[in-house]
């Protein structure tokens, strides 16, 4: 009986159980950290998503992430896709629905990611490439339509007293 349990310890550690994984690829492993990358964003948690910024890139990555949580708002992020670009590199599309509070207005922008991997998966550089200007930090202008402001559609009435 000691032989047996022997011989069948001796086989699971030559042969793995059917069912082990082996090790994740590289491109596993990217778009694993993307994505753990993307969902800290989303959430406002970027002194964690910070640590997937390669040093070179992590000035401009504070700078265009500032306003994320206060002045605009992330409602929702979606990885759209990975893309390998060698070994040790990858670009992922990420698309952003976000709004301004002020303006309650639902707006789109798609990313795209580039990724390095240097003993682990870092951002190198991050660009808007579709969508509306303004959630990576550019700036944007509101304008006035030209010409006269139509009238209000309900007139303020000020009663005798009252200030406004």
């Amino acid at each position: 009986m000691r032989i047996f349990a022997e011989a069948a310890l001796v086989a699971l550690l030559l042969f793995p159980v059917a069912g082990c994984s082996a090790l994740p690829s590289p491109m596993a492993r990217a778009q694993e950290t993307a994505q753990e990358f993307n969902v800290n964003t989303h959430y406002g948690r970027n002194e964690l998503a910070a640590e997937k910024v390669a040093a070179s890139a992590r000035q401009d990555f504070i700078a265009h992430h500032r306003a994320w949580g206060s002045k605009v708002r992330i409602a929702e992020v979606e990885l759209q896709g990975l893309h390998p670009k060698g070994s040790h590199d990858a670009e992922v599309l990420v698309h952003v629905e976000w709004y301004r509070p002020e303006e309650q207005e639902l707006r789109t922008t798609t990313l795209k990611q580039s990724w390095h991997d240097t003993n682990g998966w870092q951002l190198v550089a991050e660009q808007r490439v579709d969508g509306d200007i303004g959630l990576l930090g550019e700036p944007v202008v509101f304008e006035e339509p030209p010409g006269p402001k139509p009238p209000a559609q309900f007139p303020t009435v000020h009663l005798a007293g009252t200030s406004n």
